[in-house]
């Protein structure tokens, strides 16, 4: 590949025009050729061919089966941040991004409640005719927060190298991986009870990638291959999502010695350059390589994801819509700072050179939910109407990104080269 069509592709990537294409094409279908649209990402490219009972359809291939690798990667990010030098270790560095995350969480689940009940009172939504369990099982879908957008976005607002942007990229990975638990524990197939009894399946999944550890296997491809179908299968027998699977299986994989960052796309090898790393007897880890060699066809393989889950007709905006799109941006602003003020408080400070206003705009950057909260929304509601709206609400929450990048140009953030100067602080440095 040429240099210059490797930078093209490298710009995609960057900015996630593979997602973003795809919910524009979704968009243009489903409101321009609404049949044909539908018959596609319901169609069979395989025929009448089933596995465990689940045709394979279009939207099935990618929904439970790309997904799988897609969160695969997710958990890489929170596997290799535990690691030395990693924003998880020492656990008490993280302790007021986590907190964060845990506002980020709460704050919108507690709005869409509360806005879920203002609706029944003010005779938007009607006991006798809206069925309110249906109605709540909404809540999950604005706990999420988009990764790569918000990292975009973040980079956009405060300047690279700003502390704000590595806090907002560690709140965003730990607020996927708490959507994670939320999928599998509260949206299982509702037409079909759990079974348990088949996470067995899970747990020898697990044991198989832990045998290949301690028997050395040095390349990723083995562990995702043999115990990744596992896993899957007794996430799906178990009527529990199956786009979860190698979330239990990629920790197994054998990683570098420390951490190098959130999403750098290189670790000890790189840093120390292929030489040194040669003579030392250092090499790429399975767990970098995992990512390194996958991430080409999971950044592309979003423009298919959000092709086959961003396709809502704009006569479906409904309540859901706006509750849904008011929890993320209310909830998650207050909650991201309010609980980041309350770590302060208990003794557990902000990063170096950020202050209260970047916390701020980082809990309002945060409720760009779009790619997780469609996939939640897609286990979340069975009525299509409902699906409809609250899908509304998740691609809605895309502008979000733009309202952040004009706010944080009014209020001067990223304005200085000082980063000290864009997050609040107003002490003189000394220079040489």
């Amino acid at each position: 590949m040429s240099e210059r069509n490797h930078g093209f592709i490298n710009l995609l990537q960057e900015f996630s025009l593979p997602l973003l294409a795809g919910v524009a094409v979704a968009l243009l279908a489903a409101n321009l050729a609404p049949h044909w649209y539908h018959e596609v990402i319901e169609g069979r490219p395989f025929g009448d061919v089933s596995i465990l009972g689940h045709p394979l359809t279009v939207h099935f291939l990618i929904n439970d089966v790309f997904m799988v690798f897609f969160f695969g990667v997710a958990a890489k990010e929170i596997t290799e941040s535990c690691l030395p030098g990693g924003a998880l270790n020492p656990p008490a560095k993280a302790v007021n991004p986590l907190l964060a995350t845990l506002g980020g969480v709460i704050g919108p689940v507690l709005v869409f409640f509360v806005g879920l009940q203002l609706l029944f009172q003010t005779g938007v939504y009607e006991p006798g005719l809206h069925d309110r369990a249906a109605l709540a099982r909404g809540w999950g879908v604005p706990t999420a927060t988009d990764i790569a957008l918000a990292w975009l976005v973040a980079r956009t607002v405060f300047g690279k190298g700003h502390p704000a942007v590595n806090f907002l990229l560690l709140l965003a990975v730990a607020d996927d991986a708490i959507g994670l638990v939320i999928i599998a524990i509260f949206y299982g197939d509702p037409v079909h009870p759990a079974r348990p009894e088949f996470l067995g399946l899970v747990l020898a999944g697990m044991a198989l990638a832990y045998a290949l550890r301690r028997l050395g296997v040095s390349r990723w491809e083995p562990y995702i291959a043999l115990a990744g179908p596992l896993a899957w299968s007794g996430l799906i027998l178990a009527h529990l999502h199956p786009a979860l699977a190698l979330v239990t299986i990629v920790p197994f994989l054998p990683g570098p010695r420390r951490d190098t960052g959130l999403f750098r796309g290189r670790d000890e090898v790189d840093l120390m350059g292929e030489p040194l790393a040669q003579d030392l007897q250092i090499e790429h880890s399975p767990l970098h390589l995992f990512e390194h060699q996958l991430k080409l066809f999971v950044d592309f393989g979003l423009f298919f994801f959000s092709f086959a889950n961003a396709g809502v007709e704009l006569a479906g905006i409904g309540p859901m819509t706006w509750l849904i799109l008011a929890s993320l941006v209310i909830g998650k602003t207050l909650g991201v700072s309010g609980c980041g003020w309350l770590a302060i408080k208990a003794g557990f400070p902000l990063p170096a050179r950020m202050g209260p206003r970047d916390l701020l705009m980082a809990g309002f950057v945060a409720a760009l939910g779009l790619t997780v909260a469609l996939f939640v929304a897609g286990a979340a509601f069975v009525d299509p109407k409902l699906l409809g709206e609250g899908k509304m609400g998740a691609l809605f929450s895309g502008f979000v990104g733009l309202a952040s990048i004009l706010i944080g140009r009014l209020l001067g953030f990223g304005r200085d080269a000082d980063p000290g100067r864009a997050s609040g602080a107003r002490e003189k440095t000394a220079t040489n």
